[in-house]
């Protein structure tokens, strides 16, 4: 857990106080309206098709991204990285499931379904799942092409190119297993949109305790911004001295050399 010490900026009345407050209330009003525009602007994007069936395994057996909607008009989905042969899912992506799970009786109160999906079958998914509490739907895409269509896994061919395609960018290969966000759309007619995605940094904004954590004086607190690794842990494994590999994945202290290629 992070515990550096900080220099504190300067103490001062009351008066500097506040007016040093409200010069920064103006940089956040600039901030919530730029915010405001950016989420008006994604709801305006184009929409896609989504031609492709895809068929999932997970509690329920077979079933189909339409499916996940579960009688609702919208849906996301968390790209949760847990590959095949894992032993638990990474870390990342546990930390904003725990926030999601939360959110779910006000997502679902308000026309909006969530799943996670990972390549992982189902077998290797449900211990995991149910060790952690968790009631949202996950499903495994172990046999299909899905993880694959949205980028977020990647075969054995892409990872000895060196570089794979993510964040709309050709980038290094880190890891077979990225994490991101993806939302869909279904019609009346039942025809579904991929409306859109957002990976790396860019599914954070869910992630409350971040939130929280920039209001404090220490903020996040890690030595480079946004390496949760630092200090993010599953909820169940703070104090076991373990750490987070720079794959996301939690390893033992005996698992020091561990990478996500060895398993």
């Amino acid at each position: 857990m992070a515990t550096s010490t900080i220099e504190h900026p300067r103490v001062v009345s009351r008066a500097d106080w506040l007016a040093a407050r409200r010069e920064l209330l103006l940089r956040e009003k600039e901030l919530t309206r730029a915010t405001d525009n950016v989420n008006r602007q994604r709801r305006e994007l184009p929409w896609l098709k989504v031609e492709k069936e895809y068929i999932f395994d997970g509690p329920n057996g077979k079933e189909t991204l339409a499916d996940l909607f579960a009688g609702r008009s919208q849906l996301i989905v968390r790209h949760f990285m847990f590959g095949p042969g894992w032993k638990e899912g990474c870390v990342g992506c546990s930390f904003a499931s725990d926030h999601a799970e939360g959110a779910l009786v006000h997502l679902e109160n308000h026309d909006v379904s969530y799943a996670a999906i990972s390549r992982a079958p189902w077998t290797e998914i449900e211990p995991f799942k149910k060790r952690m509490g968790w009631n949202f739907k996950w499903v495994s895409s172990y046999n299909n092409d899905f993880n694959f269509d949205y980028h977020v896994s990647f075969k054995k061919e892409d990872a000895a190119q060196g570089k794979v395609f993510y964040n709309y960018v050709m980038q290094d290969f880190v890891c077979e297993e990225l994490s991101g966000l993806s939302v869909f759309y279904k019609d009346q007619p039942g025809n579904v949109f991929h409306t859109y995605s957002t990976y790396a940094r860019g599914d954070e904004k869910i992630v409350s305790a971040y939130m929280l954590l920039d209001l404090t004086p220490k903020g996040r607190n890690e030595t480079v911004h946004g390496n949760l690794s630092d200090w993010v842990r599953h909820h169940d494994k703070y104090g076991a001295n373990g750490f987070v590999d720079h794959t996301g994945r939690y390893r033992e202290p005996k698992d020091a050399q561990g990478c996500c290629h060895e398993e």
